[in-house]
Order: structure tokens, then sequence, then C-alpha cells
């Protein structure tokens, strides 16, 4: 993974599949036009804008969580070319991605711009679990969470080894609705979604059978 100057070695598997389609060429002018080993300018723009992300991680066996993470405008910190940061905030306590991070650092990034470029950034590195004062006395211009009482346990480190683009096609444009329309940091279950897929219904009538 990763590679100078923007040239990915790529996977064997990704090789492999490449020869069997006959996408070898088109895949080698990817890796070198489009895949960069840091964030560059307009990356760490882009990054600056984004209120939401994907994050793909696996735990030692290589199973695989694939989870959201979301906050205002910047709540991803580029703390250099090549890193990046988030905070984590109390959840539902099952610590998965994190979880995951501990046992296997490789760690997959997609930001998504539905609202405005319509297009995506892939970020791919490695990554560190950091207690929120550790982090903050080490990088003091992190910012602060708006709202009252709330802060992060704990902060994700991405050291980037490739980023690139994850192009406009089938990338739908959304519309945004107002900050009143949503609830950052709520513990309320049922603004939360609740039971909303009926999981815990369903394990009781397990349980009761």
């Amino acid at each position: 993974m990763g590679g100078d100057h923007g040239l990915r070695a790529g996977s064997a598997g990704e090789r492999l599949m490449q020869e069997r389609a006959g996408t070898v060429e088109r895949a080698e002018r990817f890796y070198r036009q489009q895949v960069l080993p840091v964030l560059n300018e307009q990356m760490v723009e882009f990054v600056g804008r984004q209120e939401m992300m994907f994050v793909s991680t696996a735990d030692a066996l290589g199973h695989c969580d694939c989870t959201f993470r979301a906050g205002p405008a910047g709540f991803v910190s580029v703390l250099a070319p090549g890193r990046l940061a988030w905070p984590e905030y109390r959840g539902n306590g099952v610590m998965a991605s994190v979880g995951n991070l501990v046992e296997n650092p490789n760690v997959g990034l997609l930001f998504v711009d539905f609202f405005q470029d319509v297009i995506g950034l892939h970020v791919n590195g490695h990554a560190t679990v950091v207690p929120d004062g550790e982090m903050r006395r080490d990088h003091p211009q992190l910012p602060v969470d708006q709202v009252p009482g709330r802060r992060p346990e704990r902060w994700v480190n991405v050291f980037v080894e490739e980023a690139y683009i994850h192009c406009a096609k089938h990338i739908p444009r959304l519309r945004k609705l107002t900050a009143e329309d949503r609830a950052w940091g709520t513990d309320d279950m049922r603004r939360k979604g609740g039971d909303f897929f009926g999981a815990a219904a369903a394990m009781l009538g397990t349980v009761g059978r």
C-alpha cells in the first residue's frame, strides 16, 4: 500500500483482477495520476468542509466493520499533510472501531460531499487511539466542542499512506436540513433511532421461545 510520488503498488488481489478484466493500463494510470502519499492543499480544504465520513476497520482476524462519523464542518482536524484526527465521544459502549484499531491499526476513510462538490475522497493509513487530555496537551489548537459539557473521550489519529479521489459518478446530490433538524451528541434514545430495526424485540422473542 502507498508508494512514492503517488504510484501505488496495489494488492495482489487488485493485480489479479486487473489482469483478468484487462484494466492493468487503466489502473496504472490511475495510480500514477490520482493516488498521493499525503493530502495535498485541495484535499486539506475538502476535509475541512466535511461534516461526515465513513470509517472502515478490521480486527486481527480480518473481520470488518464500517461505521459513520459526523460533526460540524472541520470535526476532522488535519494536523499535517500526512496526519489527521477526529474526536470519539460516548457512544453505545461497544467500541467496535477503536477496538479493531487496537488489534489492527489499518483504517480506510471515505469522505463524500453530497451537497456542494458531489465528489468523494479516500484516505487510507494506519491509526492510533489517544486519550483526549493527552491529545490536547500535544495539540492545543484542536477545536473545543460547542455543545455545553460535551467533550471527546479520545481521538483517533490517522497517519496517511494514500489519498485519492472517489469519482462523482452515481453520487447523488442531496439537500441539507437546518441545524434544528439534527441532534448532535444526543443521548435521547428516541432521537438516536431507538430500536428502529426491531432487533431488541426480535431478541426478546427468541429468548421467550
